[in-house]
């Protein structure tokens, strides 16, 4: 089962079971503050001095099957090679389910550094409680920077960030292929609509 979540909830979850064994996977410096256990590909050890880090070298998560009660993933599935791998490791080392993090496609074209950085684009089926993953494609010119978006999430968040819940399993698909024919907007287009637009409102 995975259904669409918050912040909130996730963490009103955890601190209702204290004796979870949480496993943070990808976060960088921003460790989940329930998570006991840390893992990246990039070596933080004396980041996390109050928690147990470990670093991931291989494709395969350093971890047992069902090591852990909970495993978070923010803003890490856009990033890595193989999905469909990635999913099924964070199910196979939880006993429970875990919490996927996400920028919307709207997020992930708006800002310059995901435009190199992130490889897939996710969506959620409502009506199928489905994770959607296809290839990304660049709808537009990025204009925003990640410190931009940060505070624009603030009030927006909904419409930048999905949010997603998952118990057990995770219901999901990939799609690796697109034609390549999509209608890319141009910010300098967009900019004339703009003015266009304003000076017709003038008359």
């Amino acid at each position: 089962m995975i259904k669409r979540s918050s912040k909130k909830y996730i963490e009103n979850l955890i601190k209702q079971n204290p004796n979870w064994k949480v496993l943070d996977i990808g976060c960088g410096y921003t460790a989940h503050k329930y998570a006991n256990v840390i893992c990246d590909t990039q070596n933080l050890e004396g980041h996390y001095k109050d928690k147990k880090f470990v670093q991931l070298k291989d494709k395969r998560l350093p971890f047992e099957d069902k090591e852990f009660d909970f495993v978070i993933a923010s803003h890490v599935l856009e990033h890595v090679e193989d999905p469909e791998f990635f999913l099924n490791e964070i199910q196979r080392v939880s006993s429970f389910g875990g919490y996927i993090e996400v920028p919307t496609k709207l997020e992930d074209n708006l800002v310059f550094e995901n435009k190199n950085d992130h490889l897939w684009h996710i969506d959620f089926d409502d009506d199928e409680n489905k994770l959607l993953i296809s290839k990304k494609i660049n709808y537009l010119e990025p204009v925003l920077t990640v410190s931009t978006i940060k505070k624009l999430n603030k009030y927006f968040r909904k419409s930048l960030v999905i949010e997603l819940y998952w118990e057990k399993a995770i219901n999901f698909s990939i799609d690796k292929n697109y034609n390549g024919k999509f209608e890319k907007f141009s910010r300098l287009t967009l900019f004339k609509k703009f003015i266009s637009k304003k000076i017709r409102s003038i008359f």
